[in-house]
C-alpha cells in the first residue's frame, strides 16, 4: 500500500486520551491525569473507535474496559508512547547542561549530602540541581540521571579509572562501622567490655543481618544461625530507631551527624576494646564515562571531593 493509500493516523491526543483510559481504568481517571475535561476524553474515545470502525472500551460495572481489540491495540500504543516520552526524557537530558541529577542511596543523601547542598549550589548558582534518594541505581544508558551514588559493601578498593559498562566510578570514601545506641538503651545493656558481648543484645537489621554478621566476623566473633532483632531495611531507619532507644544499630560518620555531640547516641565500644576500626564498604561515586569530565560532572565531583578528602573518619 503506498503512502497515498494509507488511512490517517489517529491524533496524538486521542491515542494519548486511549492509553491514559486503558491504563487507569476509567475515563474521569484519565481525564484527571491528562486534566482534560472528561467530556473531551470521551469525544476522542469515540473519534477512535470511528477511525477504527470496531469497539475498543467496553463498560463493566460502571467501569470502563478494553475489549479484546482495545487491549491488543492498547499494548502497542503505550509502547510506542513510552518509547517517546523515553526518548524525549533521553533528549532533553542528554543536552541540559545546566541540570544535574544526582540519584543517592537513602541513608547518605538525608544525613549527610542534603545538609551539604547548599554550599554547592552556592558555589555555582547555574545549574539546576535535583537529589533523589533511591534504593535504585540509575540506566545512565537512557540518561536517567548525571550522577549516582551507593554503597557497595565489600574490602575491594574501587579506582577511579574503573570503566564498566560505559559507567566510570571513584570510592568517595571507606568509613568505620561502629555500634551505637541511646544512653537510655545502653544504660540497660549488661557490660559491652567486647564485641562478642553484643551478640546478646538487641540488634537493629536493615534488609537482612549481613551486616551485623560481617561486622561480628571482622572482629573474630563466631556468629549462629539466627541473629534476632527487627529488620529496617534501611541504614539511616536503623539509627534513628537507635536514637528512640529501640536497640543496637551499626553505623558510619555518614549517618550520624551530630549525634555524639548533642548526646542522642554513644558508642559501646571504646577504640581499646575494638583494636581496630572496621569499614564494610565504601561510598561510590559513578558517573557515565562519556559525560565525566563535563562541567556539571566535574564541578561536583570535585566538590565532593573537597567535603570528604582528609575527612576525620576516627569515630571516638
Amino acid at each position: 500500500m503506498s503512502a497515498e493509500e494509507r488511512k490517517p493516523l489517529p491524533a496524538f491526543s486521542t491515542l494519548r486520551a486511549f492509553e491514559a483510559v486503558g491504563r487507569l481504568s476509567g475515563i474521569r481517571r484519565a481525564a484527571q491525569a491528562l486534566q482534560l475535561d472528561h467530556a473531551v476524553v470521551s469525544r476522542h474515545l469515540r473519534s477512535l473507535e470511528e477511525w477504527a470502525g470496531v469497539q475498543l472500551i467496553t463498560r463493566v460495572n460502571g467501569r470502563a474496559v478494553l475489549t479484546d481489540e482495545g487491549v491488543r491495540y492498547h499494548a502497542r500504543i503505550a509502547a510506542a508512547l513510552g518509547e517517546i516520552y523515553d526518548a524525549s526524557v533521553e533528549l532533553l537530558s542528554r543536552n541540559n547542561a545546566k541540570h544535574l541529577s544526582i540519584w543517592c542511596v537513602p541513608g547518605f543523601a538525608s544525613q549527610w549530602l542534603a545538609l551539604r547542598l547548599t554550599d554547592f549550589q552556592a558555589k555555582h548558582p547555574d545549574l539546576e540541581l535535583e537529589l533523589r534518594p533511591t534504593d535504585s541505581s540509575p540506566d545512565f544508558s537512557r540518561y536517567e540521571a548525571n550522577i549516582d551514588i551507593r554503597y557497595i559493601p565489600g574490602d575491594e578498593p574501587i579506582s577511579e579509572i574503573s570503566i564498566s559498562d560505559g559507567v566510570q566510578r571513584f570510592e568517595i570514601a571507606r568509613p568505620p562501622v561502629v555500634a551505637v545506641a541511646s544512653p537510655g538503651c545502653a544504660a540497660l545493656l549488661p557490660p559491652i567490655r567486647s564485641p562478642a558481648d553484643l551478640l546478646c543484645a538487641p540488634l537493629l537489621h536493615e534488609e537482612n543481618s549481613r551486616q551485623w554478621r560481617s561486622w561480628f566476623t571482622a572482629y573474630g566473633v563466631p556468629v549462629g544461625p539466627p541473629l534476632p532483632g527487627p529488620r529496617l531495611w534501611h541504614a539511616h531507619l536503623t539509627v534513628e530507631a537507635a536514637r528512640r532507644g529501640q536497640g543496637v544499630a551499626l553505623a558510619n560518620p555518614f549517618l550520624l551527624g551530630d549525634d555524639f555531640a548533642t548526646g542522642r547516641l554513644v558508642r559501646l565500644l571504646d577504640t581499646c576494646a575494638e583494636n581496630q576500626q572496621v569499614a564494610l564498604g565504601a561510598y561510590v561515586f559513578a558517573a557515565r564515562a562519556d559525560r565525566w569530565h563535563t562541567s556539571a560532572v566535574a564541578s561536583f565531583r570535585a566538590w565532593l571531593r573537597s567535603q570528604t578528602l582528609g575527612a576525620e573518619w576516627n569515630v571516638r
